[in-house]
């Protein structure tokens, strides 16, 4: 045969050739899974050698990344701000009741406002306010409570919307248990009042420092 010619069934051969993939990628997962050939120590890197080169490369870089993710956690975790210190419940307010109402003896042209408040117990700290709205021709003309007038600092005077009086327990003076009463006096407007937009609020402290606050109306 010519050269010629075997050169031609060679090149037909090879166009016709297909690869078999899959035998190939066995031979080459099965070749990288045995064990290296006893080879005398020669120099240079032998094939196998540089595979397993890449692959210790893999997995060092695999564990290195493991462990800056593992630091990052933990820096994480160590830069957040400490949690609260667990504490106890507020203490309880005073037990007390209140109740407002125009008094009976008003007319047409003046009024008083009465606040009852009734507490169960001793209280150390008392912030009464009344607020009478601004509803026409509003004038105070007094005040008074039922508990010694020197145990209170009393205010009285417009703010925006409502003529306010205010009662306040002087420092260490003490409401004791019971009813008491706190009425704030006025001239207003001739004819019927309307008092749906009058208001109190009262604040109680007992001693252990528990506080209470009621708020109600006079209508």
């Amino acid at each position: 045969m010519d050269e010629t010619r075997l050169r031609g069934e060679l090149r037909e051969a090879a166009l016709a050739h297909r690869p078999d993939r899959a035998r190939m990628l066995a031979r080459v997962e099965r070749g990288m899974a045995a064990p290296p050939p006893r080879r005398d120590r020669t120099p240079g890197r032998a094939p196998w050698a540089g595979r397993r080169w890449a692959a210790t490369a893999a997995v060092a870089a695999t564990v290195a990344g493991v462990a800056v993710l593992g630091g990052l956690a933990v820096t994480t975790l160590q830069g957040r701000p400490p949690a609260p210190a667990a504490t106890g419940l507020a203490a309880p307010g005073p037990a007390a009741r209140a109740a407002g109402t125009v008094d009976a003896g008003s007319n047409r042209w003046w009024a008083q406002s009465d606040l009852a408040l009734t507490t169960d117990g001793e209280v150390t700290g008392l912030t009464v306010e009344l607020r009478v709205a601004l509803t026409g021709g509003i004038v105070t003309t007094g005040h008074w409570q039922t508990r010694p007038a020197d145990d209170f600092t009393v205010t009285v005077g417009e703010e925006p919307g409502a003529l306010v009086y205010r009662w306040t327990l002087k420092a260490g003076r003490t409401v004791p248990a019971g009813p008491h009463t706190f009425a704030a006096q006025y001239n207003h407007a001739e004819g019927v009042r309307d008092a749906s937009a009058d208001a109190y609020t009262v604040v109680l402290t007992g001693r252990d420092g528990g506080r209470t606050t009621l708020r109600g109306g006079f209508a």
